[in-house]
């Protein structure tokens, strides 16, 4: 592979510093560097995706185990940034998942979730805005998940022990693209909701 200009440069040289932006008091651990880092590469090196990626930068990164021995990379973009991501969404993720040996790779927009309590607090007017109620955000983080796929359909299935599980049904159209990667949905939002649910795709019709 051809050398890039920054591998003359000693290991400490971090150019993707502008691609990541923590919360004030953070900083990007090493992996979060290595993705940011990767951003940069692809903002630099994909011409198809130059103008595009300037602007986006992420505010974290975090590797998940999956079944099988697999890990997936969840990255956390700004919510005003997310139309931006999609619009690239699909080429990104796949350059992303070359670079990271087939792991998968999800995008999800950072919210922020107001507890019941907000209304009670007298400077604020108003109830919350649903937008930011937790089950709301959850909701969006399903959508976020799954992007470009759409979801059409969602059943709830009481089990025997009283637990809950959410089955997600998935556009078929996408079905040969997505179906590999339905155990990283569901362990992904595991992680982020401690919520269980199933993906799947509705069954189809019989000609």
């Amino acid at each position: 592979s051809c050398a890039t200009a920054s591998s003359t440069k000693p290991e400490s040289m971090f150019t993707g510093r502008k691609k990541i932006v923590k919360p004030e008091g953070q900083t990007a651990d090493e992996f979060e560097e290595a993705v940011a880092q990767e951003l940069f590469n692809l903002e630099m090196s994909n011409n198809e995706l130059k103008s595009e990626l300037r602007d986006l930068h992420i505010t974290a990164a975090k590797e998940v185990d999956v079944t099988g021995n697999k890990k997936a990379i969840i990255l956390f973009a700004p919510y005003r940034l997310l139309s931006a991501y999609h619009r690239v969404q699909s080429r990104l993720v796949r350059e992303l998942e070359k670079k990271f040996s087939g792991r998968h790779v999800v995008v999800i927009g950072q919210r922020t979730i107001l507890g019941r309590s907000y209304s009670r607090r007298s400077a604020q007017k108003g109830p919350r805005p649903r937008s930011r109620t937790l089950t709301h955000v959850q909701e969006e983080v399903l959508n976020d998940l799954v992007y470009p796929t759409e979801i059409v359909a969602k059943r709830i299935r009481c089990r025997t022990d009283g637990t809950k599980l959410l089955k997600v049904y998935l556009d078929p159209k996408d079905q040969v693209s997505v179906e590999s990667k339905l155990d990283t949905f569901a362990t992904v939002y595991k992680k982020l909701t401690n919520k269980d649910v199933v993906f799947e795709f509705p069954p189809q019709e019989q000609e």
